[in-house]
């Protein structure tokens, strides 16, 4: 039997940063609008310049989904490989690209089983998702066990954001004008969290120490925690990380804290000066914590 194939979007990240070269991941980038330049996500530009051209050149950005035409070559593609391909996507409220995932398989339907995975996640929480599948296909699962393993993944997942400007999440329809601007001049700071695939407002805080308290509590309702991560916008750890860490640290002794890039879907919603914190819940036998 051939192994399922795996295909993904540019959203994803992974703390190994040779993971989906290692298992065969295809990755599909997502086209980056700065003014009249589209640009691809991880191909023509790279997490990194993204944020520095939203923090240093205040250029617009507007996501757009991978066209139809680019899931149905992949899927294409794979087919000369193999009749099974897993497709695994960030949340479908985000963009439209689960959408053209789905009306690209028709060309290939009775030739080819493809299945369509929702992750009601991104970044890193899209990566353990990833990983967790790719694992199980490389050793061998079929398709409909890898499918079972991803829906089990799912509702494990959990994202929380710290927001230093308000501009982005109100152009994103997470708050209103008036909120914004009443926001603004009280130095709100929100905490965002992903539920159900959509990206809402948890909390609202006045200082960035209230932030990372808001944080660490966010982390300590778990029992078990199988992976946690910690995502920021830029290379080096900044002050805000390392006292995330050092509170981290201190509260879950045996727990790593790996740091990435958060990539350009989150920093259209957060800005670029936001940090991010995602959780994988453990098994209730997974017990990690002290």
């Amino acid at each position: 039997m051939t192994r399922v194939r795996i295909i993904t979007d540019s959203t994803v990240c992974f703390e190994n940063a040779h993971f989906a070269e290692e298992h065969g991941i295809t990755i599909l980038p997502l086209h980056l609008r700065f003014g009249d330049q589209i640009l691809r996500d991880g191909i023509d530009i790279n997490a990194e310049e993204v944020l520095h051209r939203l923090q240093h050149l205040g250029t617009p950005l507007t996501i757009l989904p991978p066209p139809i035409n680019t899931f149905e070559e992949a899927y294409q593609t794979l087919g000369k490989m193999t009749d099974q391909i897993c497709v695994i996507l960030h949340a479908r409220h985000l963009t439209e690209t689960l959408a053209h995932a789905q009306m690209a398989r028709s060309g290939l339907l009775g030739r080819c089983e493809i299945m369509v995975i929702d992750s009601q996640t991104t970044s890193l929480g899209l990566g353990y998702l990833v990983e967790a599948v790719a694992k199980a296909a490389h050793a061998g699962a079929t398709l409909d066990e890898v499918v079972h393993i991803a829906r089990s993944v799912i509702p494990r997942i959990y994202s929380v954001y710290y927001v230093n400007t308000l501009d982005y999440i109100q152009k994103a329809g997470l708050i209103g004008e008036t909120q914004a601007i009443l926001g603004a001049m009280l130095t709100i700071k929100p905490v965002l969290t992903i539920e159900d695939g959509k990206m809402i407002v948890m909390e609202k805080v006045r200082t960035h120490s209230q932030a990372i308290d808001k944080m660490v509590e966010f982390v300590a309702e778990f029992t078990h925690i199988e992976r946690l991560g910690i995502v920021q916008n830029t290379v080096r750890n900044t002050d805000h990380t390392r006292m995330l860490q050092d509170r981290l640290a201190l509260a879950f002794s045996r727990l790593q804290y790996p740091v990435t890039l958060y990539e350009p879907l989150v920093a259209s919603i957060i800005g670029p000066d936001g940090m991010g914190m995602i959780v994988l819940e453990g098994e209730p036998d997974d017990d990690l914590l002290d």
